[in-house]
């Protein structure tokens, strides 16, 4: 997948309105337990190269993650400009105590188009009926509606032994802005990763 400049998802998700989000897959690995980051020590990382959208999707979701039981810890604060190097990050939180990493990413941004045609019905009976059931149902004419749909990619490693404890593919719609988007999505993972 192509990746997609801050801009580009900023100009389309400032368009929109009334986001919702849905997952379209989830993974769980069968071996972890309901409740296994409840008391851990999790960082947030949000993959982005706009530092103030890291940092602040990274408080989000790390005091997302406090309030649902697991103590919720922002990467930026850890791994300073550390990208690219996964050994060296993974070795900084380990050092520094965590016990697992919660990764999201936008992978994607769709534009769909909903046609919604008008109404007429036919109504041949005769002159007189015809003229009056005209004027009573007046033709409406149809309506073109865009939506756009922003693919987030979330994946839960524990640090210990680098095995991936859960993943998922979300998609919202109409975000408001990518505030609202990350906020949303990081309230739905969050919520599903507690289930």
């Amino acid at each position: 997948m192509a990746r997609l400049s801050l801009i580009s998802v900023l100009t389309v998700v400032a368009l929109c309105a009334c986001s919702t989000t849905s997952f379209t897959s989830t993974w769980k690995d069968p071996e972890v337990r309901a409740g296994a980051l409840r008391g851990k020590t999790v960082a947030a990382i949000f993959v982005s190269k706009d530092i103030s959208l890291r940092r602040s999707a990274e408080v989000y979701i790390a005091n997302d993650l406090t309030n649902r039981g697991a103590k919720g810890i922002t990467a930026y604060t850890l791994l300073a400009d550390n990208h690219g190097d996964g050994d060296a990050a993974r070795a900084a939180l380990k050092a520094a105590g965590v016990d697992a990493a919660l990764i999201m990413r936008i992978t994607g941004k769709d534009q769909k188009v909903t046609y919604t045609p008008g109404t007429t019905a036919p109504y041949y009976r005769g002159f007189g009926p015809y003229f009056t059931y005209g004027y009573s149902t007046i033709h409406t004419s149809g309506a073109v509606s865009t939506d756009t749909v922003v693919s987030v990619e979330t994946l839960i490693y524990r640090l210990s032994d680098d095995k991936l404890m859960w993943a998922s593919t979300s998609r919202t719609t109409n975000p408001d802005n990518l505030s609202t988007l990350i906020d949303e999505t990081a309230d739905a993972i969050v919520k599903q990763v507690a289930k």
